[in-house]
């Protein structure tokens, strides 16, 4: 595309195209390639909820809309109380929420392992501590919130098999505890990749995770996103 005139402040639109033509053309993928857990006995339920935090829910819920067995993503809140689970509020990084995904899946599709391995692989980064990427605080932390024992046996199991493979040249910091209350997020939160693709954040940190995934799991992924809301 030409370039502005020199005198002439760059216009928003051109901006927005060159974040976008930059995001474009950086990797997929720069983490190392983890491997799925060893443990991962299958679950003949037809429905299964798995909860996961790792930074922006904008960009986990946006992953997990595009994976194969997915029903459904929530972006929301929790760790904390009914009260505070509102943006305005979690975003002070005092209220225990952590920014997180519901996930509703059907696990004779994808199994609860292989939600993890995605998570790990594509959607966060299992080193950073209380931040991810550009956002930093504890509501940005990376958080497996188990459900039953059953995946409470699998993640932690994961995470030591993965920490004595030293696949990632730093210490997993992700924490594990029981799944707590999750609370929606605001509606405006929802679907937020799908709805602005185009929106700088989404651009430069999410954009690529969605690449990411299409080329690590293949198998998985799917080009039409699963919304909480019809696009239009």
């Amino acid at each position: 595309m030409p370039l502005p005139h020199p005198r002439r402040r760059p216009s928003a639109r051109f901006l927005a195209a060159l974040v976008l033509a930059w995001a474009a053309a950086a990797p997929a993928h720069a983490g190392p390639a983890v491997p799925p857990p060893a443990y991962n006995p299958p679950n003949p339920a037809p429905l299964a909820t798995a909860t996961l935090s790792g930074g922006c829910f904008w960009g986990m819920q946006g992953v997990y809309e595009h994976v194969k067995g997915v029903i459904r993503v929530y972006a929301g809140y929790t760790g904390g109380a009914a009260s505070t689970a509102h943006y305005a509020i979690v975003s002070t990084g005092l209220t225990g929420h952590a920014e997180s995904v519901q996930i509703i899946f059907n696990p004779t599709i994808i199994s609860y392992g292989k939600i993890l391995q995605i998570d790990l692989a594509v959607a966060s980064n299992p080193t950073e501590l209380n931040y991810q990427g550009p956002d930093s605080g504890t509501q940005y932390r990376s958080e497996i919130w188990y459900n039953s024992p059953a995946q409470q046996k699998i993640a932690s199991r994961y995470i030591a098999q993965l920490t004595r493979a030293h696949i990632f040249s730093a210490p997993i910091v992700v924490q594990l505890a029981p799944a707590m209350p999750f609370y929606h997020a605001e509606a405006y939160h929802q679907d937020f990749l799908a709805r602005h693709p185009d929106n700088p954040y989404i651009a430069i940190n999410d954009l690529p995770k969605l690449r990411a995934l299409q080329a690590a799991f293949p198998a998985f992924y799917r080009a039409t996103p699963v919304t909480v809301f019809p696009l239009t």
